[in-house]
């Protein structure tokens, strides 16, 4: 499924708590309704103040072009869908988000283990959106990470489901890819991959360990943004 990933930033002149009222209120409605869309997720941090982001928000789409006209292409943080709910979605955005601040990624997501059937509703989430390392090239970071890393990372202790999604046009791209790893319990999350308010972590066992070890050979950490939250399904339609 192609998957369109937008970490959110609220305006300047809101709260968080008013930023999440009218998301998830008001804009959260409209957006489940977009044209094309198979699956809406919401994500909220699990400490804001802390968070490097107010909010992840995430459109699941069969059909890339869907994805397109709704959301916009690569490379433009910005977009004019022209009819519909997409339209109504975008023109709405200008009044909690701002825009120009909020990262965004198109790509396409592989399931590298699920041991939930896919019920992701209430789990909780460490979504790192991945830099590689400075002196590799895209191709070479996709085959260390998805043929060196993945086979490390689905195994740490806790991980009840684990996505990689890499980008459609990665020329274009924000990021290398995205890495999601879900928990059950928010204690196993912080033993494995360290708490919000850090890029860095530091677990002292297990595959944790040795994953953290890991990513010094493929990824720039200090340019890694990353967002621990809490999932919540808002639209499911892909197994009808």
């Amino acid at each position: 499924m192609y998957k369109h990933v937008a970490l959110l930033v609220r305006q300047d002149d809101m709260t968080h708590e008013e930023f999440v009222n009218y998301w998830q209120n008001e804009h959260t409605p409209i957006a489940r309704e977009i044209e094309g869309v198979a699956r809406y997720q919401t994500v909220l941090p699990t400490d804001p103040e802390n968070a490097e982001f107010d909010g992840i928000a995430e459109l699941y789409f069969e059909d890339r072009d869907d994805l397109h006209d709704a959301l916009g292409s690569e490379g433009s943080r910005d977009y004019d869908p022209d009819k519909g709910k997409a339209k109504e979605a975008r023109e709405d955005v200008d009044n909690f988000l701002a825009i120009d601040e909020r990262p965004r990624f198109i790509g396409e997501e592989t399931v590298q283990k699920d041991e939930v059937d896919g019920e992701t509703d209430g789990l909780y989430k460490h979504s790192a959106f991945l830099v590689r390392k400075e002196g590799m090239t895209h191709e070479e970071f996709v085959d260390h990470w998805q043929n060196e890393h993945t086979p490390i990372a689905r195994e740490i202790e806790g991980v009840v489901k684990y996505s990689t999604v890499l980008p459609t046009d990665p020329e274009n791209a924000e990021f290398d890819g995205v890495a999601e790893l879900y928990f059950e319990d928010l204690e196993d999350l912080h033993d494995a991959l360290g708490s919000e308010g850090s890029r860095d972590y530091d677990p002292d066992r297990g595959k944790a360990k040795e994953a953290r070890e890991d990513v010094d050979n493929f990824l720039a950490i200090d340019e890694r943004p990353r967002f621990i939250g809490r999932e919540t399904v808002q639209k499911d339609e892909t197994g009808d």
